[in-house]
């Protein structure tokens, strides 16, 4: 049983180190200060003291979207930080409308419930008020994390090397009884391992070549506008951008161009409106007119996304993890990736609170293997998405029933959307935002209503069970991976 095991087991004094102060580092911190005496958040910022996107996140001027799942954990972490975001001018979509576009029609619907709606700067710094409350919870910025500090047989890491910035020639060391490396796709963790003769598996890859590019504007605040969030789905045939249109604080507005494969929205300003202008539904260019823009359109793009397989190498320190998209990164247009590190640190306090309790050898490889486990449904669907557009490509370890859930995904937006069937369509959008699993909808008894529901859907069925008279639902066991 390793150091930590024992430190968790009888309360020593002992001092953990987070890598990066994002949402995930954040939540981390939240869950580790009942676990620690002193919790360290390292990154290489500077900390803001108002709600400012941080240079080292070039991505934070970006839409970031937290699912309900998400929220409901942040609030469960932080109770009342809703109020306290709608109390610096957070918007509420509370009576406001949804609005979906896809290529078989348009959904709308009033929300009834409050729902927050904020830039991921306000977020981050509402949180690190909350954390900055905690007196053993320190930020240490300015720093640039160099590598991992073990001990001398490299089997335990015992805290990490810092350089601060602008000083090139300066060093020091940091000691920790746990580093967890939190600081998203720009981590070094990979390289770290490999200069300690650690093997590392081949990650699996999505090369997607996305990019998406975003314009601020302004809307008056008598506005008659009622809209929360209007999001006009491309259609991958026609290499077409999808739009979408969402509120966020002090009465400011994001558009976002999305596109993939290597078609990138443009950041040009006159050409942007025109991009918006042809986008599936016009009601975002309708409302673009009466609004002020802010902002020049910034872009972001994104060669590849990346899922680690740590826990399948032979070999793993202890005194280590990893959470987010240091971990694995999703296509952003899904708004999963804050609500995936939500979910991986609720699985972190899980395991700490069982290993408190029933100590256990291996702790740092049990939990990579449980965050493995919540990955694996989220990271298919991210493939089922993005591999309907030309241009995508995937490498790694085998996706069962791509093209098969595509087929049937592609069945059940056309009948939901035909028929106005609003719940059945929350349904779908629920599995994507991790809610429920995707067993929730690709089941038996939910396929057979989808394909009976209309004559392209009865004519799969029967080329499916047909020839041989196999049922639908070995069918389903075949193509769709046992999630736990």
């Amino acid at each position: 049983m390793t150091d930590v095991n024992f430190a968790l087991v009888k309360g020593k004094t002992e001092r953990t180190i987070i890598i990066g102060g994002g949402i995930g580092g954040l939540l981390a911190a939240k869950v580790l200060s009942d676990y620690y005496d002193e919790v360290l958040i390292v990154d290489r910022d500077d900390f803001p003291e108002e709600p400012e996107n941080r240079s080292g996140v070039p991505q934070g001027f970006q839409p970031h979207r937290l699912t309900p799942r998400g929220k409901m954990i942040i609030e469960h972490y932080f109770p009342g930080i809703s109020n306290d975001l709608l109390a610096q001018g957070a918007a509420s979509s509370l009576n406001k409308i949804y609005r979906f576009t896809n290529p078989y029609g348009i959904l709308t619907m009033s929300n009834a419930e409050q729902d927050i709606m904020c830039s991921r700067a306000l977020l981050e710094w509402g949180l690190r008020r909350r954390m900055k409350e905690i007196s053993h919870v320190r930020f240490l910025a300015k720093q640039n994390v160099i590598g991992l500090q073990t001990s001398q047989d490299q089997k335990m890491v015992t805290g990490i090397r810092v350089r601060e910035r602008g000083q090139s020639n300066l060093q020091k060391v940091i000691t920790a009884d746990m580093v967890i490396d939190a600081s998203g796709r720009q981590s070094k963790l990979v390289n770290w391992l490999q200069d300690l003769a650690y093997d590392i598996p081949k990650a699996d890859v999505l090369k997607v070549s996305l990019g998406y590019s975003t314009r601020h504007y302004k809307i008056a605040a008598d506005s008659e506008e009622k809209w929360a969030l209007i999001h006009v789905e491309g259609q991958p045939v026609r290499k077409q951008n999808t739009g979408i249109f969402a509120m966020i604080e002090n009465n400011i507005v994001e558009v976002l161009l999305w596109n993939i494969g290597g078609n990138f929205p443009t950041t040009n300003a006159e050409k942007y409106e025109q991009e918006v202008a042809h986008l599936a539904d016009p009601i975002m260019a309708n409302i673009w007119k009466k609004l002020e823009p802010i902002t020049t359109p910034r872009g972001y793009r994104i060669k590849e996304l990346f899922r680690n397989r740590f826990e399948q190498m032979p070999r793993w320190p202890s005194g280590l993890l990893v959470l987010g998209d240091a971990l694995c990164n999703f296509d952003p247009i899904y708004g999963q990736g804050m609500t995936m590190a939500a979910v991986e640190v609720e699985v972190l306090e899980s395991c700490l609170r069982d290993q408190r309790t029933n100590p256990q050898p291996s702790f740092e490889r049990r939990v990579l293997q449980r965050l493995q486990e919540i990955i694996e449904p989220i990271w298919w669907l991210n493939a089922v998405a993005d591999l309907k557009w030309p241009g995508v490509e995937y490498e790694g370890r085998p996706l069962k029933g791509i093209a098969f859930v595509q087929k049937y995904f592609d069945l059940y937006l056309k009948q939901v959307t035909s028929q106005g069937d609003f719940e059945l369509y929350s349904l779908y959008w629920a599995v994507n935002a991790i809610l429920f699993s995707p067993s929730k909808i690709i089941n038996q008894r939910m396929m057979e209503s989808i394909l009976n529901g209309s004559e392209e859907g009865k004519k799969w069925h029967s080329e499916l069970t047909g020839a041989h008279g196999r049922k639908l639902e070995d069918i389903i066991a075949e193509n769709i991976p046992s999630f736990k």
